[in-house]
């Protein structure tokens, strides 16, 4: 194998890697959205708490590998790809806007030491659930950038 065909099928891999990584994260953090948005009426606010406490770390920790892993990740290995560059930054204020929705409903109902209001979860979970699928589609783009 030449040292040329050896970079590539390590790229390859590395994108596979990353692309699977995500979608791992991804189905976490959907597969916990769906169940405490289930738990209507937010009622009992101490029943809800450690798993919005555990939503909460495990939404950051996706939105975080999504855009510093993945999107930082095409940014590098695509940099003498023109187009590829140009549709990513196109896609950059969108994907920066999924982040910092992700981050407000975050610090909102994170486990901290304040107390929250359960009171306007249903209708922040329904805008958080909006934001997440626009990120979804805006990564199923960035990956298949990656893995082509």
């Amino acid at each position: 194998m030449t040292e040329m065909n050896s970079i590539s099928t390590d790229t390859s891999a590395t994108n596979l890697h990353l692309v699977a990584a995500l979608q791992e994260e991804r189905s976490a953090v959907w597969t916990l959205y769906c169940q405490i948005a289930e738990m209507k009426p937010f009622s009992s606010e101490n029943a809800i708490r450690p798993m919005l406490s555990e939503f909460s770390q495990l939404l950051i920790d996706y939105i975080s590998f999504g855009h510093f892993s993945i999107y930082e990740h095409l940014i590098t290995e695509k940099q003498h790809q023109t187009s590829t560059l140009s549709y990513a930054e196109k896609m950059y204020p969108a994907f920066s806007n999924t982040t910092e929705s992700a981050i407000t409903f975050s610090d909102t109902y994170d486990d901290g030491k304040r107390k929250f209001n359960t009171e306007n979860l249903a209708q922040d979970l329904s805008v958080l659930g909006e934001r997440l699928a626009e990120r979804m589609e805006l990564e199923d783009r960035l990956c298949s950038m990656l893995l082509h």
